[in-house]
């Protein structure tokens, strides 16, 4: 055979087996680079009205109902309703940390709860509905525990803030139909924030 003949096939057997090796080099993350997206995790009551909240906040990329903090493998809605399982309503939010951060959500947390009420917000009690921080690492731990202090100091309420900062554990999405309730179901999601008191509340809380 030519040595012609021989170049294109030598050439074929050197890209196959550098491909591999390339594109395992290209899929490593760079040294220091921050990751594209992050998560948050708030507890503010019922979850339905918290992933409404979030998903109107530019850098927002999703948020998802479901419950954390207990101790059952894969609660259901019925079995975490009871509070018997020892979850919270959740809302996890993934986010883009160029476009807000984790402070920025923090501070629409905090302005759409009532930080006064001890395993209950709005009409909703029972440890299930209790106020929380979860938080994901070191830097939100200290995020969380300094924004509550500062609110201590500027609150324009009366009462103590028993809002919890507990580090995140296993998070359980909740069932198909709480996803997008407000979205999905307008009409009854109106009548049950109005009934329940949560904008009327919010407002006397934070003018």
């Amino acid at each position: 055979m030519k040595v012609s003949r021989l170049l294109p096939l030598l050439w074929s057997a050197v890209l196959a087996l550098a491909m591999p090796a390339w594109s395992w080099a290209q899929a490593q993350p760079q040294a220091g680079a921050k990751p594209a997206t992050a998560r948050a995790t708030f507890a503010g009551g019922c979850f339905w009205c918290m992933e409404e909240v979030y998903e109107k906040v530019p850098g927002v990329i999703a948020a998802v109902s479901g419950y954390m903090g207990g101790h059952v493998k894969n609660p259901t809605y019925e079995q975490v309703s009871t509070a018997g399982t020892g979850h919270a309503e959740v809302v996890q939010v993934e986010y883009d940390p160029s476009k807000v951060s984790y402070a920025r959500l923090l501070e629409v947390f905090w302005r759409n709860i009532d930080p006064t009420q001890k395993n209950a917000q709005f009409c909703d009690y029972g440890s299930q509905y209790r106020s929380g921080i979860f938080y994901h690492d070191e830097e939100q731990k200290r995020l969380a525990e300094s924004s509550r202090a500062a609110l201590q100091k500027s609150k324009p309420f009366k009462g103590e803030i028993v809002t919890e900062i507990t580090k995140s554990s296993q998070f359980y999405p909740a069932e198909g139909y709480h996803q997008d309730y407000y979205l999905k179901n307008p009409a009854r999601y109106k009548f049950y924030k109005s009934g329940c008191g949560r904008d009327a509340r919010l407002k006397q809380l934070w003018g």
